[in-house]
């Protein structure tokens, strides 16, 4: 027995060497798996993150293209805006003469029928149409006014001209 118990107490021994080599070798097997389960998970990520990457960069290059489209029409809007806007001077500054011309005219053909009514009352005949011309004349007025009507009561008015180069802005 005593031999039987020997030899039964070498056998584990060997029996855990042998055990302790397989654990060994399934311990590096998972060990090594896991190492290339990581690697191959790290490659995974490295890819994501480059094509998050390249995704940006287009993104990127896509509003930049846009920005400058948009700085482009603004630009064409603003020097459309001056344009109008200096168009827009001209025609106030020729509107104001224009008033001007028809106030102006607006006096004269008040002060025309105002001695016209004058002249009616006081008789009506064919010489108080001449008094009226001798007046006129005596006033220097018949020369300039009547005419040339567009010479506004003597005053040699000469058109103003206005354009944009006047406005700088």
């Amino acid at each position: 027995m005593a031999s039987s118990s020997g030899n039964s107490s070498g056998s584990p021994q060997i029996q855990n060497s042998g055990s302790e080599g397989d654990l060994q070798n399934v311990m590096d097997q998972r060990k090594r798996k896991r190492m290339l389960s990581n690697r191959e998970s790290a490659r995974r990520s490295r890819m994501r993150k480059q094509k998050h990457l390249d995704d940006l960069m287009a993104q990127v290059a896509q509003l930049k293209k846009e920005n400058g489209q948009i700085s482009s029409s603004i630009n064409v809007t603003t020097q459309h805006y001056v344009n109008v806007e200096a168009e827009n001077s001209v025609l106030r500054a020729q509107m104001m003469e224009l008033t001007q011309r028809l106030n102006s005219l607006n006096e004269i053909l008040g002060y025309i029928n105002s001695s016209t009514a004058v002249a009616a009352v006081g008789g009506g005949g064919a010489g108080s149409c001449v008094f009226e011309a001798e007046e006129f004349q005596n006033q220097g007025l018949a020369d300039g006014f009547l005419n040339n009507p567009w010479n506004l009561m003597g005053l040699n008015q000469h058109p103003i001209m206005a354009s944009a180069e006047m406005f700088d802005y």
